[in-house]
């Protein structure tokens, strides 16, 4: 069963003008969950982190530029903020343009994307760098850039056709074989935004509703898999720090580079229930061969009380050969002419 249909175009939206010049005290983040919160345990001792979540928010990754060094919203400019963004991305709009209609795809029906700001208001769900923003590239990365343009893994859906020779020239999601929101790093997205956390006293594992992947997380200190064995979703080790769920994962395939990092990033999450409805997830991205510093995004994620469903991606893949028969149509009437 599937839960919504392939992806389309997502839009984005900034603030209003009217919202990046209300000046105000940034908020207390600590306000919004309580300090002294202390989490319930399995009967091994664990923290209790089991269930199913959600990360649909509609901060973005990344703050705006136009909001400068903002950290915070606030109650005022969030609600405005959900407002304008709903209103913007509402896919019922239906515009004369038949490419931006044709893009915008099935109606807002469809889509589930959140419907609020993160819980401490921030303006992005990076956190570290103090500016909001994905750090600069180092200039290895810059080189990188200048050879492969696709590497940063943000191409256009519709430059995929001047890579329909193969299947094996098409992007990872194309291709049904793995979601950039999906993780590892896992971040909100169009719909299926639900991951299903379940422990054991020496594993965990984490379900993914995008694209159903599941990740096997091992907490016995077993040692890493060798350099040279690498993985869709890299090989991730767990262990407990406190409250804290800590994964560390390496071992990545360089077609799965996280807004173009390399296959030798070191990506570490920490889930910390810090409310009986609340997860913090926080990860850190580590690849000094890529970015000029680490740098670190939190999402507090909460608890659904529903059901997760199977996605299918698009069946017998049918989408990959639809784009493949149509380059050889394409092909075959350019040769006639």
């Amino acid at each position: 069963m599937q839960r919504k249909p392939p992806p389309g175009q997502i839009h984005t939206m900034l603030l209003s003008s009217a919202l990046l010049l209300t000046a105000c005290q940034a908020p207390d983040p600590s306000d919004a969950f309580d300090s002294d919160y202390s989490p319930p345990r399995t009967s091994y001792g664990d923290p209790d982190l089991q269930g199913i979540w959600s990360n649909a928010v509609i901060t973005p990754l990344e703050r705006p530029r136009d909001l400068g060094d903002k950290e915070f919203l606030t109650p005022e400019e969030a609600a405005v903020y959900e407002q304008e963004r709903l209103a913007a991305t509402n896919r019922d709009q239906r515009p004369d343009n038949v490419a931006t209609d044709v893009g915008n795809a099935y109606n807002n029906f469809w889509w589930d994307s959140g419907d609020n700001v993160v819980a401490t208001r921030r303006t992005s769900l990076i956190v570290d760098p103090p500016d909001g923003r994905i750090p600069p590239l180092t200039a290895e990365a810059e080189r990188r850039l200048e050879s492969d343009p696709g590497f940063l893994g943000r191409r256009a859906a519709d430059t995929f056709a001047n890579f329909t020779d193969g299947p094996e020239q098409q992007d990872l999601m194309t291709r049904c074989i793995q979601f950039g929101s999906a993780g590892p790093p896992m971040l909100p997205s169009a719909y299926n935004n639900n991951y299903h956390l379940v422990q054991t006293e020496d594993h965990v594992l984490i379900i993914n509703e995008m694209v159903h992947e599941t990740r096997v997380i091992p907490l016995d200190g077993r040692a890493p898999l060798p350099k040279g064995l690498r993985q869709w979703l890299g090989s991730s080790r767990g262990h407990f720090d406190g409250d804290t769920l800590v994964v560390e994962t390496s071992n990545f395939r360089p077609e799965t580079a996280f807004r173009g990092a390399s296959e030798n990033m070191r990506l570490t999450e920490r889930f910390t229930r810090i409310d009986d409805n609340v997860l913090l997830y926080e990860f850190t991205v580590d690849d000094p061969s890529t970015f000029t510093r680490p740098w670190t995004a939190q999402i507090p994620s909460v608890r659904v009380d529903d059901l997760m469903y199977e996605y299918a991606c698009h069946e017998g893949n049918r989408g990959l050969y639809g784009i493949l028969a149509g380059a050889r149509a394409a092909e075959a009437a350019a040769e006639a002419d």
